[in-house]
């Protein structure tokens, strides 16, 4: 099926990111203990990540997707470009989307601004969020026409608890991730999302783009400097109550610290990274002994998500040579000194849209400037998804009510600044300059 609208100019392809309560203890066996109990807890649920989980989903049991999303796996066309065989296969991405309590609202958001029929989407309210929550998530997804006929988005039923300071962030998104990889085996990158994050391209924009790279290659933002997250950030040991205990309450820390690691370089970055399907199999179900001896260090280590990955990548000689040192998110920090971004305000709009970046994060609960990226960027209506050239309706009606061919993407204005930004990061000055560098 053809949409006969009338055209625009054709893209050409490219050319070418509380208060902690301290525990003082003075025996060294005690101590040790706590250690290695959290530890195994860390281990036992990085485990059983590769068994089943319960979900729901918005697929009925044994049916398949709808033919005209999905006639054929055929080769990327994009709409009002002649055919040519020769075009990449449009690549498809594993999102994670995650909230908590009073979040149902952002995270369909979120869900309706990243979708695509391609891609493949797994929710999750943290466990702070009650049944009933969860209930009307799943009965929402269920409900919607696309989502039935896609076949390809999912809700996790059974919590977990995500601190952003402990080792628990480690846990939940490997989680989501190897439950994602027995969901499809076709998908390419994994992102995962919070609802303080949102996207800056449409997905017809970053799946055109991505469609050009290489399928190894893995946007981490990285550095081996540790400079003040040596004493803040990785010679601390904590305890994450998020491993082992049903309520959320605060983290533990103890009085003793640590030395660093020297059988492998530390690296530090950002919790938001774009992961090739490739690394996300080597750390969930890799022979290689690496993922899981640093897993059992950042099991008792503030931060460690966002140290996690980084390390894993520049340690490891198969994928030390596919990290790009850029996460394609836009983050506001207002002085080189800051340790997290800052929310973004109105005032930042102009530089974020014209940044380039995939993504940006640091939105406040029904920010006003998520209405003006909907409706100037992704030319979203409220409620519904975001066009895309699998979208066959009349522009007077629901567009996206009427579908198509899955595989054919439409392009816009921001898949050019994308593509911009892509260009700089692959280019022969800097791309290996940036990568994996011992500082």
């Amino acid at each position: 099926m053809q949409n006969s609208s009338p055209s625009p100019p054709p893209l050409s392809p490219p050319s070418f990111l509380s208060t902690p309560t301290f525990l003082s203890i003075k025996d060294p066996k005690a101590l040790l203990s706590i250690i290695l109990v959290s530890s195994l807890f860390a281990l036992l649920l990085f485990l059983s990540s590769s068994s089943s989980s319960s979900f729901s989903s918005s697929s009925s049991p044994h049916s398949i997707p709808d033919p005209y999303l999905f006639p054929t796996r055929q080769a990327h066309r994009i709409v009002y470009h002649d055919n040519n065989s020769s075009d990449p296969i449009p690549p498809s991405i594993a999102y994670l989307l995650s909230g908590s309590k009073g979040d149902l609202g952002q995270i369909l958001r979120l869900l309706y601004a990243t979708y695509h029929p391609r891609n493949h989407y797994l929710l999750h309210l943290d466990r702070s969020a009650s049944d009933s929550e969860r209930e009307k998530l799943a009965l929402k997804v269920q409900s919607l026409p696309i989502f039935r006929a896609a076949q390809n988005v999912h809700v996790i039923g059974k919590a977990d608890f995500v601190y952003p300071t402990g080792s628990s962030g480690i846990s939940f998104t490997l989680h989501g991730a190897s439950i994602l990889l027995r969901l499809s085996p076709i998908w390419d990158w994994f992102i995962s999302l919070s609802v303080g994050d949102y996207p800056l391209v449409t997905q017809d924009d970053l799946l055109h783009i991505m469609s050009f790279l290489p399928k190894d290659l893995n946007f981490v933002n990285h550095s081996s400097y540790i400079g003040w997250r040596e004493s803040r950030r990785l010679k601390p040991i904590i305890v994450d109550p998020g491993l082992y205990l049903s309520q959320k309450t605060e983290m533990f820390y103890a009085a003793q610290k640590r030395v660093l690691p020297n059988a492998y370089r530390l690296f530090t970055g950002s919790s938001f990274a774009i992961l090739s399907r490739n690394f996300i199999e080597f750390c969930v179900f890799g022979t290689d002994n690496l993922p899981r001896t640093v897993l059992m260090y950042f099991s008792n280590t503030p931060s460690a998500l966002s140290n996690y990955f980084p390390t894993i990548l520049c340690n490891s000689y198969q994928f030390n040579k596919t990290v790009i040192n850029h996460n394609l998110l836009y983050a506001n920090f207002d002085t080189p000194s800051r340790k997290k971004p800052q929310p973004i305000s109105s005032d930042d709009y102009d530089v974020m849209i014209h940044h380039g970046a995939a993504f940006a994060t640091g939105f406040r609960l029904d920010d006003p400037m998520l209405d003006r990226i909907d409706r100037d960027v992704l030319k979203r209506g409220r409620g519904k998804v975001v066009p895309g050239g699998w979208c066959l309706g009349g522009f007077g009606n629901d567009t996206c009510s009427v579908w198509g061919d899955a595989d054919i993407l439409r392009p816009g204005p921001g898949a050019r600044g994308l593509e911009k930004l892509m260009v700089g990061l692959l280019s022969n000055g800097s791309f290996r300059s940036h990568q994996c560098i011992y500082e």
